[in-house]
């Protein structure tokens, strides 16, 4: 049930991005002649009075397609200025970046229901930090014995103070003391312990001891049914998550070679959500939303076959008074859609070999 749930909640972003492109045509009173989810052999239709509405067999993604290219099939003039080609730069701008569009408003939307369901998160700041992860198992953290969950309170007998201060404060004194033991004053289930911890050399020359830090803080939710504070905590919430997301992909194109392998495709995150699913249910909002505002940031980059590639050429129109010629727009266009198409099969392959 709850991989089901996640399958419905990517479909369901899917659709919420193709409706924006179907909408600001058919709004502006552009010809649509087809809605299709998915790619490839056809697994159900239905055939409107101007759109052909589809589901096909695979998975990835979705389109919106018009008549300009199948003109003579189509019975529609060329020169009819229902033809997206034939409108203003403006008005086919519109409907490439309603797909994106959509997306972020259903985050948006997203994340004020759960925040609706679920509370305004209340973070409670305590003294020292907490230790999320160790990396790796072979580091000196583990060697020393300190167990993510683990609260470090001082350094060498220094107290370490709150917040984001307190883990630059405790990384800054690792930094300076590669081969020098430090005595961390730990607390744990309640237990106060003393654990002495050598930082190492990493490859790149840097003293570390393998943790992942975090402030230590525990997070309530302030339930409420004002619209304004809903309103204001959904718009920093979505900030937030819009500028992790944008944050990734910076990182991933500027160290692609360590960053790639963190990419996850379909399955992976229908597994993710799956787990999401099984321990929380409300939590699935937060995880449809972060995915929708994943799917804008992609379909946004300069790519051909991505909403981003189709304003480029725009771009150029508007910039020479003339488009690029159709069989190169038509190539450019097929060749990334083919490689996004692969891409995608090549991570549903690793991450089903992952799963077993």
């Amino acid at each position: 049930m709850s991989v089901l749930l996640a399958i419905a909640v990517l479909a369901l972003l899917i659709v919420v991005h193709e409706s924006g492109h179907f909408l600001a045509a058919r709004a502006q009173g552009i010809y649509v002649t087809r809605f299709s989810i998915g790619f490839g052999p056809v697994l159900w239709k239905y055939q409107g009075a101007q759109t052909e509405y589809a589901l096909r067999a695979i998975p990835l993604g979705g389109y919106v397609a018009f008549p300009d290219d199948d003109e003579g099939d189509s019975g529609i003039s060329s020169d009819d200025p229902s033809l997206m080609k034939n409108r203003p730069i403006l008005d086919r701008a519109i409907v490439i970046s309603a797909g994106v569009i959509a997306n972020l408003i259903f985050a948006y939307f997203l994340i004020f229901a759960q925040l609706g369901w679920q509370g305004i998160p209340n973070p409670q700041i305590a003294p020292g930090i907490a230790i999320v992860q160790l990396v790796p198992d072979a580091s000196a953290a583990a060697q020393a014995g300190i167990l993510p969950g683990d609260i470090v309170l001082a350094l060498n007998g220094q107290t370490l103070g709150t917040g984001e201060s307190a883990v630059q404060s405790f990384q800054d004194r690792v930094k300076s003391s590669a081969g020098q033991p430090l005595t961390l004053d730990v607390r744990r289930e309640g237990k106060a312990l003393e654990l002495s911890v050598t930082p190492q050399l990493s490859p790149e020359n840097e003293p570390l001891i393998g943790v992942r830090l975090s402030p230590n803080a525990s997070l309530n939710r302030i339930k409420t049914l004002s619209p304004v504070k809903l309103l204001n905590a959904a718009s920093t919430e979505f900030q937030n998550l819009l500028l992790l997301t944008v944050g990734g992909f910076g990182q991933l194109l500027s160290n692609f070679q360590n960053a790639a392998g963190q990419v996850s495709g379909p399955v992976a995150i229908v597994k993710i959500g799956a787990d999401i699913a099984r321990t929380d249910i409300s939590r699935l909002l937060q995880f449809g939303a972060l995915i929708s505002i994943n799917l804008a940031v992609i379909n946004s980059l300069p790519l051909p076959a991505l909403d981003g590639g189709q304003l480029v050429f725009l771009l150029f129109e508007g910039i020479f008074r003339k488009p690029l010629p159709s069989a190169i727009q038509q190539g450019v266009m097929q060749t990334g859609l083919f490689f996004l198409l692969g891409l995608g099969v090549l991570l549903i392959a690793r991450d089903t070999v992952n799963l077993f």
